[in-house]
């Protein structure tokens, strides 16, 4: 089931959060992940309208949106990785967006290739000076897919 982030849950999406990016991240030091846990916590999702997946009793997954098309954030529990939590939340804010875009790491090339899949293309190349890592910028459009 997908659903709005309800008050309460911060704790379990900032768990789910960190230990998805560490995951997905092994490039970047696991510090930096920890330094940044308060700017996203504090900041990013309380700016962000978020959607979880709820699976049973657990939160398997989370996509949050910024400035009303930036993916700021798209994070999938590692026991429900690849068994469709992030297809389903891409798919959702797809009903809500008519555009959106997303700043991945190059390195990660699980995400690039996901969001491939899902229409998004490459626009440009960008540079993470915090973790000295070069980035794709990925746009999608509703009109731009079949």
């Amino acid at each position: 089931m997908i659903r709005p982030l309800l008050p309460g849950e911060m704790d379990t999406l900032i768990t789910l959060w960190l230990e998805s990016t560490i995951q997905g991240h092994p490039f970047i030091p696991v510090s930096y992940w920890e330094e940044s846990e308060a700017i996203v916590r504090n900041v990013y999702i309380p700016q962000s309208r978020t959607w979880v997946y709820q699976e049973g009793e657990k939160m398997a997954g989370f996509i949050s949106i910024l400035d009303k098309r930036f993916i700021g954030a798209l994070f999938v529990a590692e026991r429900f990785s690849s068994k469709g939590v992030g297809s389903a939340l891409i798919e959702r804010v797809k009903e809500e967006f008519r555009e959106l875009s997303l700043e991945v790491y190059q390195k990660n090339q699980r995400a690039v290739n996901f969001y491939h899949r899902h229409g998004f293309q490459i626009e440009e190349s960008a540079w993470q000076d915090q973790t000295q890592h070069p980035t794709w910028i990925m746009n999608w459009q509703a009109d731009q897919t079949p």
